[in-house]
């Protein structure tokens, strides 16, 4: 990803991850990251046609660094679904505002770097065995249980520990 960005567009990509961070996608306009630069926002236009644009270089991150912790979970202990599903959590977790504007929409797949989805995904196929129907069953839950509790609609007393666990023991049968 970075490879394919100029110095200042990865300084510009760079304030507006802190910028979503700081205070979600809707506070991430050009103006407030031109602000942000020190910049008028015109001069935006001169690394990045759109909005839309910038936002396709934060879904590679978050697509770079989901492939990188899984990478790392399945070092860590190869083939189980409980270590990848940990990983994914905790990484989406510490970044909800780049885990929901990745997610929460459609996938530019045709702007992202060729084979990076399939490199964030291949941890969790090789850990379902090729099964690319179980793994997509297996990141359905894993999204549709972090998007719940991003949103904070699981009451204060639910035992999600023991949610994730039985989620996943159920796909694995």
């Amino acid at each position: 990803m970075a490879d394919r960005l100029t110095p200042r567009a990865r300084e510009i990509v760079t304030a507006a991850r802190d910028l979503l961070e700081e205070s979600g996608a809707a506070r991430l306009t050009m103006r407030t990251l031109a602000d942000r630069l020190g910049i008028k926002a015109p001069s935006l236009y001169k690394h990045f046609p759109d909005k839309q644009a910038v936002e396709v270089e934060l879904v590679a991150q978050l697509l770079t660094e989901t492939a990188e912790t899984l990478e790392a979970a399945e070092a860590r202990a190869p083939g189980s679904l409980e270590a990848l599903a940990g990983a994914y959590r905790d990484h989406a977790l510490a970044h909800p505002h780049l885990y929901r504007l990745a997610t929460e929409r459609p996938l530019p797949r045709a702007e992202l770097p060729a084979g990076l989805e399939d490199r964030a995904a291949l941890p969790l196929l090789r850990a379902c065995a090729g099964d690319m129907d179980l793994a997509r069953a297996v990141w359905a839950f894993a999204h549709g249980m972090v998007v719940l509790e991003i949103h904070g609609r699981f009451p204060a007393d639910a035992e999600l520990d023991a949610a994730w666990k039985r989620g996943l023991t159920a796909l694995q049968r």
